[in-house]
């Protein structure tokens, strides 16, 4: 059952080593199947270690419908955020620590940055605390989310969402090059610019335009797929 997508989830697990958004087993990937499944990455497995076939594929109240390794413990959150974002195909959570770091210190990442506002949408808020492998990770996740693409979650990692593995994946990769750009103008000491609301838009209008397919192309090939 979904071979092609179990090793899709693989390689975007490794990409996430690749990037720097994780370190052994931190982190999870999850994706919505058109039919209403979710493909989990299994517990505590290493990335590089790890086989399509490891893959789970789980139904919404958290079943296991196909596999042999134990679910992330994250899943019970993540499928909250599925329930709650009808719209969410893929939720990527990772550990990367420039944008946990400053989620220690900060209630919202700025939007200071084109490209944050290109695979974020705009500024990325902090969420409240809730416990690793516990429902109130992703409920507070959905709380704090809003209409952006990430969340970072304090004192924790990050939570990225897309309609496929690709925008979730370049919410994370975006948002964590932009926390790194943040911390270098915000350790000279000098007060830091800021995009305008107008700037913002059209760079998220640019991000639309961006790459081969439009964005709309690719979600008339989607509903198309799914009729």
């Amino acid at each position: 059952m979904f071979e092609k997508e179990k090793q899709q989830m693989l390689d975007y697990a490794l990409k996430m080593d690749r990037y720097g958004l994780i370190a052994l087993s931190g982190g999870n990937l999850s994706w919505r199947m058109p039919s209403g499944e979710v493909i989990v990455t299994p517990s505590g497995m290493i990335y590089d270690e790890m086989v399509a076939d490891d893959m789970l594929v789980v139904d919404l109240d958290g079943n296991i419908i196909e596999g042999t390794r134990k679910a992330s413990v994250d899943t019970e959150a993540l499928l909250y955020i599925y329930k709650n974002m009808p719209k969410v195909n893929a939720v990527i959570h990772t550990h990367q620590p420039y944008a946990t770091g400053l989620g220690l210190v900060m209630d919202e990442i700025p939007c200071n940055l084109s490209t944050l506002a290109n695979a974020t949408e705009g500024p990325v808020n902090v969420a409240a605390y809730g416990d690793p492998g516990n429902l109130a990770m992703g409920v507070e996740a959905v709380k704090a989310i809003g209409d952006r693409l990430a969340v970072v979650l304090k004192h924790h990692g990050v939570i990225a969402v897309g309609r496929d593995l690709r925008q979730a994946l370049f919410a994370c990769v975006y948002l964590e090059e932009a926390c790194k750009t943040i911390q270098v103008a915000l350790s000279t000491g000098l007060p830091m610019a800021t995009m305008t609301q107008e700037q913002i838009d059209e760079a998220v209008a640019v991000f639309h335009r961006y790459g081969q397919v439009t964005l709309n192309e690719r979600d008339a090939a989607e509903a198309a797929k799914n009729n």
